[in-house]
């Protein structure tokens, strides 16, 4: 599998830190170049927006490095956790600097399974965030095929067995496990909610099993042209019945309806 793996990287990433500012800008670079692989990203800027609340409040997105949600939600605030061209604030997700029940929700793409302390980032966000306000996310997810693609076709750490929530302190980005959103929501979702109680997670939806992985994502080469997109998608619409064995992500929606105490 490391053989395979060699074989099918990208050569733009061969070698390169995930935790060099550098690295963030040429997966941006990355994603714009490949057809099939930006189609991926327009569609769940688009879940993500539709997701948004109704009413008064700015929309944060964490770790906007890479992507382009301002081509779907212009007002967003960008952030991520080193400067980089158009981000418009430099910050760490475990600190929000807003006013109380200022944000109106949080977005995040691909993010919540970096962040050392997400209890920290819970409570954090839990404060900034308005009652009827929302944490919207779309992140890896753990079914048997997702399992075996993460085990020995992805870099990033895949450790669903892991007791803590926290993560190993490596740098910004390269520091993860992919299964810690499947532990907190689905594994240990009754502890979340005992420990969160003012989010209340109120719709998981696992899906795309095979479209990111044929477009190569950030790391790898295209497996698949651009035009053939819509034909995966229909495969994967065909195979909804299934996707609690076959999804690689869920989107990910929690409604702030409380206190934390």
């Amino acid at each position: 599998m490391k053989l395979l793996r060699r074989i099918l990287q990208h050569p733009l990433t061969a070698g390169l830190s995930l935790d060099d500012p550098g690295t963030t800008r040429l997966r941006q670079r990355i994603i714009q170049s490949k057809p099939f692989l930006r189609k991926i990203y327009g569609e769940w800027y688009r879940m993500l927006v539709r997701a948004l609340p109704a009413g008064s409040g700015s929309v944060l997105e964490l770790g906007s490095g890479g992507g382009f949600l301002k081509e779907f939600h212009p007002a967003a605030i960008t952030s991520e956790l080193f400067h980089l061209p158009g981000i418009d604030l430099v910050l760490d997700g475990r600190r929000l600097p807003f006013a109380p029940g200022s944000l109106r929700a949080i977005l995040l793409l691909d993010v919540l399974h970096h962040i050392p302390d997400v209890e920290a980032f819970f409570r954090a966000a839990a404060r900034a965030v308005r009652l009827g306000g929302r944490i919207a996310m779309i992140e890896p997810w753990v079914t048997p095929w997702s399992s075996l693609v993460y085990r020995h076709l992805h870099h990033e750490p895949f450790e669903p067995e892991a007791a803590s929530w926290e993560l190993s302190p490596d740098g910004p980005l390269s520091g993860a496990n992919q299964a810690l959103p499947w532990i907190l929501f689905q594994r240990a979702r009754k502890t979340f909610q005992k420990r969160h109680p003012c989010w209340t997670i109120s719709r998981i939806h696992p899906f795309m099993p095979f479209r990111y992985l044929v477009s190569g994502g950030v790391g790898m080469r295209s497996l698949m042209p651009g035009w053939s997109h819509g034909a995966w998608r229909g495969l994967e619409r065909l195979l909804a019945p299934w996707m609690d064995r076959l999804a690689m992500f869920a989107f990910v929606l929690l409604e702030r309806r409380g206190s934390d105490g």
